[in-house]
């Protein structure tokens, strides 16, 4: 029987003949196979994943590993391009449409040895916190599947969860990696901005967007990272800073002991009695230990929200004008002779009523009369959060939040109310906005028996910090 508790565990009975990547690969095909009901993912790769698979036990019978993931099964969200693959960020207007090229992020994984099991399932371009908006149907909570997953990485979330892939590799514009890590249990990691290489990434929006891993502990998600950051010269956005050797260090004894939370978060009108409660309870646990924690006010929390959808459907406006039919995407088989009309239509049909909402919302803040009204209003907030949390990692090392105001909640239950949706967003959207490295790693259970984490934060590229800390507060709370 095959067993995967992490990877260095795994990666050793590799080494010594305990287990195969082609036995790893076949069991969790078999597990895909077996919850489908599920809706994780959209392709599975298997005869690609099974020969490579075969390759890499040719390396490891000779007692060698290719490189830091040798033989780890990946899923990537629906987002990444991964060469000679279908990739449609869930969307009808990419059906069918093959990667040309690889991501950066998937290039370095399969140079690390890893396998790409499949592509998973999320909301379409990203944009969802369900996973509800895909044009191939929602997915599943595998803990109880009348509830929604979380989005937009739902399926690459599902798949860690449900025990389908080891490890996944998801996208974060605005909680997207955090938010279903959240509800389904696993740890969510959300890196600082240019951290990793968005090359091969479609974008939602370029300034937001960065690539995150879904993992069951925090060591295998510092591995990941330590693998997949680093320069690129196909991202000029990307940090040039030397990679630190995150899985190395984050057995260090010492851990940062300043940690703020905004008072705000704890104290908002949507936030679960229950959640507000555990969070205040281990808050206070932390002092206990010896922790500093102090609240921070923090005015600027209900602007979080309207400053980053004013802001990301922008730049969706001008990233997804590319689909038209023509250069890109699908095209409606109407007879037309009119060009404009078969922008108009093939868009129209290719297109979910989410996306075109955040595209009509986009173009609206950035036409002529409303510009500065709103779009530089909304620059100006984000400018104003900045100096915020600069000002806040001056005097603290880590921040803390709840992760979400809510546990995962009945499918269907939201899908009239776009404000409703949004709102859900109103803690994980902040290290967006300012593209601070952030993590949801799950700590508590609610009543009603669904997992709910704790948001940890600290300022940019100060990664290593944040997993050491993550690390400490999960083996404290076993």
């Amino acid at each position: 029987m095959f067993l995967f508790n992490n990877i260095d565990q795994y990666q050793a009975s590799l080494l010594a003949g305990e287990q195969t990547c082609a036995q790893a690969v076949q069991h969790y095909l078999d597990q895909i196979s077996k919850h489908q009901n599920l809706n994780a993912y959209l392709e599975v790769f298997a005869e690609d994943a099974l020969a490579r698979a075969k390759e890499l036990d040719q390396v490891s019978e000779k007692k060698q590993l290719v490189g830091k993931l040798h033989g780890v099964v990946v899923g990537i969200k629906d987002v990444l391009c991964y060469k000679d693959h279908k990739v449609s960020a869930a969307s009808k207007i990419l059906e069918n449409y093959t990667a040309v090229y690889s991501a950066t992020a998937i290039e370095k994984l399969l140079a690390e040895g890893a396998i790409i099991i499949g592509r998973q399932n999320c909301d379409e371009f990203a944009m969802g916190s369900s996973n509800e908006n895909s044009a191939y149907g929602p997915v599943k909570n595998a803990i109880n599947t009348s509830l929604v997953p979380g989005g937009s990485s739902g399926g690459s979330a599902v798949a860690v969860q449900a025990g389908l892939c080891m490890v996944s590799l998801g996208s974060d514009t605005g909680g997207s990696v955090r938010q279903p890590a959240d509800f389904c249990g696993v740890v969510g990691l959300k890196p600082s901005y240019g951290m990793i290489s968005r090359y091969g990434l479609i974008a939602y929006a370029s300034s937001f967007d960065q690539i995150g891993i879904f993992t069951n502990n925090i060591d295998d998600a510092a591995l990941v990272l330590e693998a997949i950051a680093g320069a690129d010269n196909f991202d000029s956005t990307v940090s040039d800073k030397p990679v630190p050797s995150f899985s190395k260090t984050i057995q260090a004894e010492t851990v940062p002991k300043k940690v703020a939370y905004f008072k705000e978060t704890l104290t908002h009108p949507g936030l679960d009695p229950e959640i507000k409660q555990q969070t205040e309870a281990y808050l206070n646990g932390l002092r206990e230990k010896g922790y500093l924690v102090e609240a921070v006010d923090f005015s600027l929390l209900s602007y979080l929200v309207p400053t980053y959808y004013v802001l990301t459907t922008a730049e969706a406006s001008s990233n997804l004008s590319r689909f038209d039919g023509i250069r890109f995407g699908h095209r409606t088989s109407k007879p037309l002779d009119d060009l404009t009309e078969l922008y108009k239509l093939s868009r129209t049909e290719g297109f979910g009523e989410e996306v075109q909402r955040r595209i009509l919302l986009g173009s609206f803040v950035l036409s002529a009369g409303y510009f500065d009204a709103y779009f530089t209003k909304a620059q100006q907030v984000r400018r104003k959060l900045v100096d915020l949390t600069n000002s806040v990692f001056a005097n603290y090392d880590i921040l803390i939040s709840p992760t979400v105001p809510a546990t995962a909640f009945p499918l269907g239950a939201h899908q009239h109310s776009a404000t409703e949706m949004f709102l859900a967003d109103i803690y994980t959207v902040y290290a967006n906005l300012v593209g601070i490295p952030a993590i949801s790693i799950p700590l508590f259970q609610h009543s009603n028996g669904m997992p709910f984490g704790l948001q940890v934060m600290t300022k940019s590229f100060n990664e290593q910090q944040l997993l050491q800390f993550s690390k400490q507060l999960m083996v404290s709370s076993t």
